[in-house]
């Protein structure tokens, strides 16, 4: 785990950012721990939360139709063959 000061913190929260994709990063005010910053791959396998539907619908994956192949191999073409 990861120990950043407050001040740390706050001076470059970027940096945390970055440590908490690899690891928790414990924030300290005054050395005593304070806060915790996880990714939210982390905090979702924490508190058993998945993704919602609307993010999944937000982010669908990109899929690519190759027309062409599709044509070339009468994937598309359903017309019967005349004889």
């Amino acid at each position: 785990m990861r120990l950043l000061t407050s001040r740390e913190f706050n001076r470059d929260v970027s940096v945390a950012k970055r440590a908490a994709l690899v690891e928790p990063v414990l924030i300290t005010d005054r050395g005593q721990p304070t806060h915790v910053l996880l990714s939210i791959g982390d905090y979702r396998r924490l508190t058993g939360e998945g993704e919602s539907i609307l993010e999944l619908l937000a982010m669908p994956e990109a899929v690519v139709i190759d027309a062409a192949d599709a044509v070339a191999d009468g994937a598309w073409d359903h017309r019967e063959s005349i004889d």
